[in-house]
């Protein structure tokens, strides 16, 4: 674990704390852009250039944040596990909401390995593969070793935009909805049927970055034309409301965001899982 810049207005202490950062430095599976392992404090650099309320919501109930710090930039998929498994299992058996900056997409399935949550996963790729380039544990597999804990009755991908044939023919296949579906229906549709897809009651979010269109968030590792806006996604954290128990943002990639909107669309989007927990839970 490292300690630096935190994110805005993560000023208290864990014990004190509704909700808790943790920064996940790592990208060691990435197959065509690296570099997201720099996200986690470009994120929090975004994180200071918003206003600390966010007037379309009212007046929301005060939040105690804390930040983690960073993991370590592990080089092995099992030591980057087992320290996700040690440092964010607390907070999850506190019921504190839990944010996740990667890193890649891997490190989704770490924060979801005690079970007990559905998954809605913002996307271009299914990540359902049973392994790619040798390894069960690339970021391309990330969804299948999400369903190895929870099933994949309980994982619901949005926005998904390449596939594989191994996917598509899975024995096991993880429930999709396209981001062409998307527009010709609009979010709303996804998201109801995200909601009713899914068994579990509480609602882990995870944003993999390239599930939003290049055009908005260009600085990430695997770019997919054709894809969400933002304000499709600030819908769905809306929209999961009083179910939503924790989020992840992954695959900003810094060195390819020239300008840093990516990080800063990333930031905003915490921010809104922020408010949106504050606003169902808190009083």
């Amino acid at each position: 674990m490292s300690f630096g810049l935190t994110f805005a207005d993560a000023e208290s202490d864990f014990s004190d704390s509704d909700a808790v950062i943790f920064g996940i430095p790592y990208d060691r599976t990435t197959t065509f852009r690296s570099g997201s392992r720099e996200a986690p404090n470009a994120v929090r650099r975004a994180s200071y250039g918003f206003e600390k309320d966010h007037f379309e919501h009212g007046k929301l109930p005060e939040i105690s944040i804390h930040d983690y710090g960073d993991m370590n930039d592990h080089l092995l998929h099992d030591d980057m596990f087992d320290e996700i498994e040690f440092s964010a299992m607390p907070a999850i058996r506190e019921n504190k909401f839990t944010v996740a900056i990667g890193g890649e997409h891997s490190v989704t399935a770490p924060m979801v390995s005690k079970g007990g949550m559905s998954i809605i996963s913002i996307d271009a790729h299914l990540d359902s593969r049973d392994e790619f380039m040798g390894s069960p544990y690339s970021h391309a597999c990330v969804m299948r070793r999400c369903a190895d804990f929870i099933g994949p009755d309980n994982i619901f991908v949005i926005g998904v935009r390449s596939i594989s044939e191994e996917e598509l023919n899975h024995e096991e296949p993880i429930p999709y909805l396209t981001s062409y579906a998307v527009m010709n229906n609009g979010i709303e549709t996804a998201i109801k049927r995200a909601l009713e897809s899914v068994q579990n009651e509480k609602v882990y979010l995870t944003i993999d970055i390239d599930g939003i269109d290049p055009a908005y968030a260009p600085g990430t590792g695997t770019p997919e034309p054709f894809g969400l806006t933002p304000m499709d996604v600030k819908k769905v954290i809306n929209a999961i409301g009083d179910r939503l128990m924790g989020m992840d943002v992954t695959e900003i990639s810094p060195p390819y965001d020239h300008g840093g909107m990516t990080s800063v669309l990333g930031a905003r989007l915490i921010k809104e899982g922020l408010a949106v927990y504050a606003k169902h839970n808190l009083r």
